[in-house]
């Protein structure tokens, strides 16, 4: 088990060179780039140890084994992103239990995530998912509509609207991937010249990062690369 842990310590500061490199080739600041370390299907002790290597930040995508996760972990006190699809009958834990929620797609879930957000709570920080490859298989609102379904999602209460999320294709060919993340930031751009306040795209995997920080993204979502290939 001891081998593991130090595994964990030592590829989450193999993700924070590769991040920070990333970063001075594009020019920017390593800082501006957050590590969202994506642990579903990873046990609490994962996460655990992640901690202990002083991981903050955690992704889930799977709402009950998520809850399960988080009263386990209570006192480390993480901060929670729910990144995965989200039905309406699922709506409530996530809306109180989590700081983020980066899968928006339409604006139902958005009305319910803000009416059940506790009013005790700071608000909710959300992005919406957009679908930039077009694919029939993926969730995401369409570029097109993105425009009317960010200006709801801004006007709701107990809602913050960050910016946008994307999960392109999945290709090896780096021109491809930063076409598809140039899109999303174009869209991001062209919401905030229209007076939405944004300040965030949420794109990048394992796989992709560093073309996703080559292209403006704010936070990466690393899972494989940081905790193991899932079964």
């Amino acid at each position: 088990m001891q081998d593991y842990k130090s595994g964990i310590s030592a590829r989450l500061q193999n993700i924070a060179g590769r991040i920070a490199q990333a970063a001075i080739v594009a020019g920017r600041d390593p800082s501006e780039v957050r590590l969202l370390a994506v642990s579903k299907t990873w046990p609490a002790e994962s996460v655990r140890e992640a901690a202990a290597a002083g991981q903050r930040a955690f992704g889930e995508s799977y709402v009950q084994e998520a809850i399960d996760k988080l009263d386990t972990l209570a006192g480390l006190g993480l901060e929670w992103h729910f990144i995965g699809p989200l039905q309406s009958n699922k709506t409530r834990p996530v809306a109180n239990a989590f700081s983020w929620v980066h899968s928006v797609d339409r604006l139902r879930i958005a009305q319910r995530l803000s009416e059940q957000r506790d009013v005790h709570l700071p608000p909710l920080q959300v992005c919406i998912q957009v679908n930039v490859s077009g694919e029939a298989s993926k969730s995401g609102v369409t570029p097109d509509a993105l425009p009317e379904l960010a200006r709801a999602v801004a006007a709701l209460p107990r809602l913050q609207l960050r910016g946008l999320m994307t999960i392109p294709e999945a290709t090896s060919d780096v021109a491809v991937q930063r076409a598809r993340f140039a899109t999303l930031r174009q869209l991001k751009d062209g919401l905030v010249a229209s007076g939405l306040s944004l300040d965030t795209l949420s794109m990048g995997m394992s796989d992709d990062l560093d073309a996703a920080i080559a292209e403006g993204a704010t936070i990466v979502r690393v899972g494989t690369a940081i905790f193991g290939s899932r079964a």
